[in-house]
């Protein structure tokens, strides 16, 4: 399947896989800059990359002396897809839109629920209709989240129904999703992210949009979210690993919201990149279907996540853990008034698989040795002169 000159690339069912130009909304990000490196180093392909932001593809964009494969078959535009005239233009010229664009950070969802749903509804808005009216094929990031609470959630906490996967696994085509009340506001990203998976299936119901959504289930790997102080903003909250890695590489205790009791599967980056590559070149396997990206395998609660990644990062640091590594917090102190969560997040993975014949491969141990080896070597020397600073008198 690689790229390299005379060898014919085919799909999964043995046809030839001609070169797409594909549209990427939020290139700039984690699982864009993962995707662009994908194509650029394995396939023919050429991206219009769209994003605010370039840092994480400034690899791929800064011309090189060295000949590369991508040479000319990437092509940056810094735009907002909230108001600009160019989108529908990129989008006509691609065969493939790729919609990564979100506010996807928990902590973001009670205290910035209007920019949450604008960003995952509102602003998705336009690129479902310029796909739809073009005869453009979407593939479109959704979210876990969608699900929300599992039914098992709901029975008394010692039931032994609780044990029983009909209760708890997830599953594309037959799991309801079940949200908080409106008052719990965490859910206004599930919500937004479910409707526009509505309005994407009415569209390919009505109007033949050919699409796919992806519901990725913690992709973990290089690159993701931000450290506070450091690559984002001080005040920042990133998502639960992050956070761990931002206490690991401070030397402070991991906060264990509501006791880390709530129940996680884990992802790395690089097997989930290669799932959606397998959407983009079988697309008579991957249209109209909704996709659960994640390893039910890798199963661990937040706490058991935060003494892995202690013990991990002591091995890849050399530096001894704390004596008390984890300290418990609230959720209304950690998130705010109206924070709310899902039990547990256990993708079923029979549709993937009939489709695409994608399995997970990496362990969870492996895939944090990863994450943690890169945020060490990136950000320890950036952190310690940041704390070594001395602090301004007022």
């Amino acid at each position: 399947m690689e790229s390299g000159a005379g060898i014919a690339r085919v799909d999964l069912d043995g046809r030839p896989i001609r070169p797409l130009t594909i549209c990427m909304i939020g290139a700039g990000g984690f699982i864009g800059s993962h995707l662009c490196e994908k194509l650029m180093a394995e396939t023919p392909h050429k991206v219009l990359a769209l994003d605010v932001y370039s840092d994480k593809i400034k690899h791929l964009l800064e011309p090189s002396t060295l000949p590369c494969p991508w040479a000319g078959r990437i092509q940056f535009h810094r735009l907002n897809i909230k108001h600009d005239s160019r989108l529908e233009g990129l989008i006509k010229m691609s065969d493939l839109t790729i919609n990564l664009a979100a506010i996807c950070t928990p902590a973001d969802y009670n205290t910035r629920p209007l920019d949450t749903i604008y960003s995952n509804f509102i602003d998705a808005l336009p690129v479902v209709k310029y796909c739809s009216e073009n005869g453009k094929r979407l593939i479109h990031f959704s979210t876990c989240e969608v699900y929300g609470k599992t039914i098992g959630s709901f029975l008394p906490r010692d039931h032994p129904l609780r044990q029983d996967p009909k209760y708890y696994v997830l599953k594309e085509d037959e799991s309801p999703c079940i949200f908080g009340s409106i008052e719990k506001q965490r859910w206004s990203y599930a919500c937004a992210k479910q409707l526009i998976e509505r309005l994407i299936y009415a569209e390919g119901a009505e109007n033949g949009l050919e699409f796919t959504i992806v519901r990725p289930f913690n992709w973990i790997g290089p690159r993701m979210d931000f450290i506070p102080g450091i690559d984002g903003p001080n005040e920042g909250v990133p998502r639960v690993l992050a956070c761990f890695s931002n206490a690991l590489l401070r030397h402070q205790p991991l906060k264990l919201v509501d006791g880390g009791q709530s129940q996680r599967t884990f992802v790395y980056i690089k097997d989930a990149i290669e799932a959606v590559l397998l959407m983009i070149e079988n697309p008579a396997r991957a249209n109209g279907h909704i996709f659960n990206v994640g390893n039910p395998n890798n199963e661990v609660t937040v706490r058991q996540l935060a003494e892995m990644m202690t013990q991990v990062y002591a091995k890849v640091s050399g530096e001894a853990a704390l004596e008390e590594p984890t300290v418990d917090v609230s959720s209304k102190e950690f998130y705010g008034e109206g924070y709310d969560d899902s039990d547990k997040r256990i993708p079923d993975m029979t549709i993937i698989n009939r489709q695409l014949g994608w399995d997970p491969k990496t362990s969870l141990w492996d895939l944090l040795e990863s994450t943690l080896t890169y945020q060490h070597r990136t950000y320890a020397e950036a952190i310690k002169q940041t704390l070594s600073k001395p602090i301004a008198s007022s």
